[in-house]
């Protein structure tokens, strides 16, 4: 059954063909399903209550220049045969209202797909003061706007140290603004995931000590990206794994030396396994090559890694 064309969507699509020519997915051949189905899992490499996602932002170019809105890139994931949809706050309608919201909701559900997260631009790396304040009322924003989609987890930021701070004090200053914030995200029911999004938060000690510092609460976790630690980046995605509530995957992870190198997926598995982490797993796409033909091959790689 076609789903009804949901309010502010643009144009409807009028084939799967025509999605993935919007994607930039569409190959000469005809498109069909083998490309991004998923292989067989290989024995023991199953993780526990683990579904699949894309984030917004690896379609980012296509989001900025308006040849592709949020309800597109939520069918563009449907058709990848995904759980879920992370919805990048970059790239919502300006100036929209609770009514688009609803309607980014109900066209999620009308195509099978979860809207299992959101993600912010926020700084916490500040005193308490006027500016602080507004960073921390931008995060309860969007904690209403998640739990209008019904999503259950906002990636958040830190932010770096100001010239002239002191770390430690900076430590504070970001668990403070978090803690501040929490509160408003347990009575709506959202997770918080501070994300390893350099900064502050470059190397996993600093990471910890900001968690350490908010201390223990049930609707606050790590936002665990993949590809951000920058120094002996396996080691200390292990050691901020058992807190993670939330998991991105990069495609290329930093080596010692300051170059890159494909993600190895099947370690980022054990790590996973070995902190019993229960989630979702999301692609962002950062990678050089064209997300034409990257993300079905990354999401492929996926689905026979994790699921």
């Amino acid at each position: 059954m076609n789903n009804p064309t949901p309010l502010n969507a643009g144009k409807t699509l009028a084939s799967r063909r025509d999605l993935l020519k919007l994607a930039g997915l569409a190959c000469a051949a005809p498109v069909v399903s083998p490309v991004i189905a998923a292989q067989a899992p290989t024995p023991g490499n199953r993780l526990k209550n683990t579904q699949l996602s894309l984030a917004a932002y690896s379609m980012r170019k296509a989001l900025t220049d308006g040849s592709m809105n949020l309800f597109q890139f939520i069918d563009l994931c449907a058709e990848l045969d995904l759980a879920g949809t992370e919805l990048t706050s970059y790239y919502f309608k300006p100036g929209f209202d609770k009514a688009y919201l609803h309607e980014l909701k109900r066209h999620a559900y009308r195509s099978g797909v979860t809207i299992n997260g959101t993600a912010v631009r926020n700084n916490f790396c500040l005193p308490q003061g006027p500016q602080k304040q507004k960073e921390i009322d931008h995060v309860k924003q969007w904690i209403d706007h998640a739990a209008e989609l019904t999503a259950p987890h906002i990636r958040i930021f830190a932010g770096d140290v100001p010239k002239g701070a002191a770390k430690e004090d900076a430590i504070q200053w970001v668990a403070d603004g978090i803690k501040q914030a929490l509160e408003h995200a347990a009575a709506r029911g959202v997770f918080l995931g501070l994300e390893n999004h350099g900064g502050i938060t470059a190397r996993v000690a600093d990471h910890l000590a900001i968690c350490d510092r908010v201390g223990d609460h049930p609707w606050f976790g790590i936002n665990l990206d993949t590809g951000n630690y920058r120094t002996d980046a396996y080691r200390e995605l292990a050691l901020a794994a058992p807190r993670a509530v939330n998991v991105q995957i990069k495609v290329e992870i930093a080596r010692d030396d300051g170059t890159r190198q494909a993600t190895d997926l099947q370690t980022i598995r054990k790590i996973l396994s070995d902190a019993r982490y229960r989630g979702w797993i999301v692609l962002e796409y950062e990678g050089e090559l064209s997300p034409a033909t990257a993300i079905p091959e990354w999401i492929r790689k996926m689905k026979q890694t994790f699921v």
